[in-house]
């Protein structure tokens, strides 16, 4: 269920980040992202510390990414990291042409 459940929310040209309110990484990864003009329904952010299936879907983050730590962002259905990953994907210049590439800014 938690992989489906996944699986379902990367499909397509949109960014998902997978976090905890309380994770200052999760809070980084948010907060360099509101940087970005989105166009409306391209990110998306979900909170998996109230589900019944959360050890399900770090476990799945472990197999699918290599890692179970959150955030997982996802820029389409490529994971590009966590908070620090998306950082300097944002510092280097990167992050903006990859979310250009997938259609996801206005």
């Amino acid at each position: 269920m938690a992989q489906q459940f996944v699986q379902t929310k990367i499909k397509g040209d949109k960014v998902v980040l997978f976090i905890k309110p309380t994770c200052s990484y999760c809070v980084t990864a948010k907060d360099v992202l509101s940087k970005y003009k989105f166009k409306p329904g391209h990110l998306e952010c979900i909170d998996i510390s109230g589900r019944t299936d959360m050890d399900n879907m770090q476990q799945y983050f472990l197999e699918l990414t290599g890692a179970r730590t959150v955030p997982r962002v996802f820029i389409g259905e490529d994971c590009i990291g966590g908070g620090s990953d998306v950082m300097a994907l944002h510092q280097s210049g990167k992050l903006e042409s990859m979310l250009q590439s997938i259609g996801a800014l206005q």
